[in-house]
């Protein structure tokens, strides 16, 4: 079964009106509440750009796996680099031998002078890069042009709250953003493999290219599932674990898994953007009614995403 998803244009947002900007944090409020995904037009990334991307991806995942090894995340002290297939369990009880898919974890390029790195705040340090001609470049513009895109959409979740337009800006010095290239082989035989299990991503939002190939599928509220056709041009975005908490679940974040059930290839971008590390998760105001209790502990944007990587990436549990 097909769905089709709420579409948001976005056109011009950064320039429109008062009440056009407030219409449409509006369409991103109800989508959030009521779906927790939507697609999104008019989002400005050069499609080019996108094209290059995606070109790029093709091309290292194409490579002999030892020399993609090269990169590997094990080797990274910030979670950096290419994972091989089953390196990532989104559903361990379905899949425990994990995800039928391979991807490339990307994040702010930091010295190792920044203070950050020097402080030996987790998850923060340089990227590998492949030695091939032209990605480092690709990929960086397309990771600046998803955070512009993000950064827009943190002030549309905001006027959609009743609040300023620039109330998360002090959360976003330097976001803790990721660029994650992905590749799902297809799915071999009439097995029921997942290409990736079912699971709520893990941060604040999520921005999702696709081409050619669907696969996508999210869980509905009345428990089935339903296939997200690709729309060209438009981005998939959806709410994670970190803005649901923030916002108290007034926003949902909803299950959604991958099956790759072509005989091509399938390949896809996705671009997690996160607030500042010590950003912290409070229930935003007007999402917790007064003498209630928030729904979660408290935490920081970092030992929440510290807890969802280690709970899902087999390579962490392994070492430790």
């Amino acid at each position: 079964m097909s769905a089709s998803l709420p579409l948001i244009d976005f056109s011009n947002f950064a320039t429109a009106s008062t009440a056009k900007r407030l219409a449409i944090g509006q369409e991103i409020g109800a989508a959030a509440r009521d779906v927790g995904f939507f697609y999104l037009t008019g989002h400005a990334i050069d499609p080019d750009l996108t094209e290059a991307a995606f070109a790029a991806s093709a091309a290292f995942f194409a490579l002999p796996q030892a020399d993609k090894a090269s990169i590997a995340i094990e080797n990274s002290a910030c979670h950096r680099g290419w994972f091989r297939i089953g390196g990532e369990v989104l559903d361990a009880e379905r899949q425990p031998q994990g995800d039928y898919k391979e991807g490339v974890k990307i994040g702010r390029d930091l010295s190792p002078e920044h203070p950050r790195v020097k402080a030996n705040v987790p998850l923060h340090g340089p990227n590998q890069w492949p030695k091939l001609a032209g990605w480092q470049a690709t990929m960086q513009a397309y990771y600046d042009a998803c955070e512009c895109v993000s950064r827009q959409l943190m002030e549309g979740f905001a006027l959609s709250l009743g609040l300023d337009a620039d109330y998360f800006s002090p959360q976003l010095t330097l976001p803790m953003a990721t660029l994650g290239p992905l590749y799902y082989p297809p799915l071999s035989g009439t097995d029921d493999g997942l290409s990736a299990g079912a699971h709520t991503d893990f941060g604040c939002l999520t921005l999702l290219a696709q081409r050619h190939i669907a696969g996508l599928e999210i869980l509905n509220k009345q428990g089935v599932w339903q296939g997200i056709p690709v729309l060209d041009g438009a981005l998939v975005v959806n709410i994670g674990d970190m803005l649901a908490r923030w916002s108290n679940d007034l926003y949902a974040s909803t299950q959604h898994r991958v099956i790759n059930k072509s005989r091509e290839a399938r390949y896809s971008l996705a671009f997690f953007f996160d607030p500042d590390p010590d950003a912290d998760l409070s229930p935003l105001p007007g999402c917790l009614a007064s003498g209630n209790q928030a729904n979660y502990p408290p935490a920081t944007c970092l030992s929440h995403l510290l807890h969802k990587i280690e709970e899902s990436f087999a390579y962490r549990q392994k070492r430790d």
